[in-house]
């Protein structure tokens, strides 16, 4: 976008906000994509370090994992599992389109292909895609803002439908985020016909590295009777220089 064109979006918005006007909003493409790119780096930046426990609860077990994960922009995913003991050492890269996972009992690196991006990761109720985030939201999903009749009328509502190209067993998402703090609600997963499958819930905001984030995500499989998995982000950084050889495939049998 020239200057004198993104100067003129810019006053469009500010000049919405400043009526407070629905249809207004709901007519400013800068509004929508500035919503989304927001929800998209999240909890990602220029690079980021995070350590992560994450609760996996089914009707027939119950257990926890703890992590430590590393980001560079949107492209480029590290996750090292360090606990349980019989866990420890398990390890996830994605450097853009590409994904691989490390199994320390077996000593072996295994690429993951596309058609299992949207599995399980590690059992429970995310999917790979969610951990290492391959897909974002802006780049894979047309967005349009609406209002359904039980609107918040502090929330923006956004249908996230996915492109031709995307690769998802998606539908539909419906992303809910405060208008102030650009602060997520809610997503809602819908199949093709247009069933709800899953809930993600953010709550507990906390400042962390001078930054405010939800620290808990609930995910809920409807499908799935009494199956949720827990993630609570117990340190983030942001912005901080990482080792060069973060993102590579040998750090992913690397001895810690």
């Amino acid at each position: 976008m020239k200057r004198i064109g993104f100067l003129i979006c810019i006053a469009a918005a500010a000049f919405c906000m400043w009526i407070q006007s629905p249809l207004c909003a709901e007519n400013t493409t800068l509004d929508v994509e500035t919503i989304v790119k927001k929800a998209d780096e999240l909890y990602r930046s220029k690079t980021s370090y995070a350590e992560i426990e994450m609760t996996i609860v089914t009707p027939n077990w119950e257990r926890t994992l703890t992590m430590k994960a590393w980001s560079e922009g949107m492209d480029r995913t590290f996750i090292y599992i360090t606990s349980p003991k019989k866990d420890r050492g398990i390890a996830t890269l994605r450097i853009e389109k590409e994904m691989w996972n490390y199994l320390p009992k077996i000593d072996k690196v295994m690429k993951v292909p596309p058609s299992m991006m949207m599995g399980s990761w590690m059992g429970s109720d995310f999917t790979n895609d969610d951990l290492v985030k391959e897909s974002t939201l802006w780049d894979d999903y047309t967005a349009e803002l609406f209002t359904p009749e039980d609107a918040d009328p502090e929330y923006y509502y956004i249908r996230l439908k996915p492109k031709k190209q995307t690769v998802t067993v998606w539908g539909m998402i419906e992303l809910v985020v405060h208008k102030e703090t650009y602060l997520p609600l809610r997503e809602v997963y819908y199949d093709e016909k247009g069933n709800a499958m899953r809930y993600l819930v953010f709550k507990d905001v906390k400042e962390f590295s001078g930054r405010m984030i939800p620290s808990v995500m609930e995910m809920t499989t409807l499908s799935k009777k009494d199956h949720k998995t827990t993630i609570k982000y117990i340190k983030a950084e942001f912005d901080n220089e990482l080792p060069a050889d973060t993102f590579t495939l040998r750090n992913l049998q690397k001895k810690r």
